[in-house]
Protein backbone atom coordinates (compact mmCIF):
# COMPACT_ATOMS: atom_id res chain seq x y z
CA UNK A 1 0.00 0.00 0.00
CA UNK A 2 1.21 3.27 -0.92
CA UNK A 3 1.63 6.26 2.40
CA UNK A 4 -0.13 8.95 1.27
CA UNK A 5 1.20 12.67 3.36
CA UNK A 6 -1.29 15.92 3.86
CA UNK A 7 -0.47 19.33 2.61
CA UNK A 8 -1.21 22.54 2.43
CA UNK A 9 -1.42 24.96 -0.37
CA UNK A 10 -3.01 28.12 -1.13
CA UNK A 11 -4.61 29.33 -3.91
CA UNK A 12 -6.34 31.93 -5.06
CA UNK A 13 -9.93 32.12 -5.48
CA UNK A 14 -10.34 31.66 -9.11
CA UNK A 15 -8.36 28.50 -9.35
CA UNK A 16 -9.83 27.61 -6.37
CA UNK A 17 -13.66 27.94 -8.34
CA UNK A 18 -12.21 26.15 -11.08
CA UNK A 19 -11.25 22.94 -8.89
CA UNK A 20 -14.42 22.77 -7.14
CA UNK A 21 -16.72 22.68 -10.47
CA UNK A 22 -13.88 20.45 -11.83
CA UNK A 23 -14.17 17.89 -9.21
CA UNK A 24 -18.27 18.23 -9.11
CA UNK A 25 -18.07 17.32 -12.95
CA UNK A 26 -15.92 14.95 -12.58
CA UNK A 27 -17.06 13.46 -9.45
CA UNK A 28 -13.22 13.30 -7.89
CA UNK A 29 -12.16 14.32 -4.31
CA UNK A 30 -10.16 17.78 -4.33
CA UNK A 31 -7.00 15.31 -3.22
CA UNK A 32 -6.95 13.20 -6.43
CA UNK A 33 -7.62 15.94 -8.46
CA UNK A 34 -4.21 18.02 -6.97
CA UNK A 35 -2.11 14.61 -7.15
CA UNK A 36 -3.40 14.22 -10.26
CA UNK A 37 -2.36 17.42 -11.82
CA UNK A 38 0.85 17.59 -9.86
CA UNK A 39 1.88 14.21 -11.20
CA UNK A 40 1.11 15.56 -14.90
CA UNK A 41 3.65 18.57 -13.88
CA UNK A 42 5.99 16.63 -12.55
CA UNK A 43 5.53 14.04 -15.74
CA UNK A 44 5.71 17.20 -18.01
CA UNK A 45 9.04 19.35 -16.38
CA UNK A 46 10.97 15.37 -16.76
CA UNK A 47 9.92 15.49 -20.68
CA UNK A 48 11.11 19.04 -20.72
CA UNK A 49 14.39 18.08 -18.86
CA UNK A 50 14.67 15.27 -21.02
CA UNK A 51 14.10 17.25 -24.30
CA UNK A 52 16.70 19.62 -23.51
CA UNK A 53 19.38 17.32 -22.85
CA UNK A 54 18.61 15.50 -25.55
CA UNK A 55 18.85 18.87 -27.85
CA UNK A 56 22.23 19.39 -26.32
CA UNK A 57 23.75 16.31 -26.49
CA UNK A 58 22.91 16.97 -30.30
CA UNK A 59 24.56 20.15 -30.36
CA UNK A 60 27.49 18.86 -28.86
CA UNK A 61 27.74 15.43 -31.42
CA UNK A 62 27.70 18.02 -34.02
CA UNK A 63 30.49 20.07 -33.04
CA UNK A 64 32.32 17.24 -32.09
CA UNK A 65 31.75 15.94 -35.82
CA UNK A 66 32.47 19.19 -37.37
CA UNK A 67 36.05 19.08 -35.61
CA UNK A 68 36.66 14.98 -36.74
CA UNK A 69 35.83 16.24 -40.06
CA UNK A 70 38.50 19.27 -40.17
CA UNK A 71 40.98 17.08 -38.61
CA UNK A 72 40.56 14.27 -41.03
CA UNK A 73 40.86 17.46 -43.85
CA UNK A 74 44.14 18.20 -42.70
CA UNK A 75 45.73 14.65 -42.42
CA UNK A 76 44.48 14.11 -46.13
CA UNK A 77 46.26 17.92 -46.95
Amino acid sequence: MQTKKKITITIDEETCSAVDRATRELKMPRSRLAQEALSLWLKQQTEHLMAQGYREMAEEDRRFSEMTLEAQREIQR
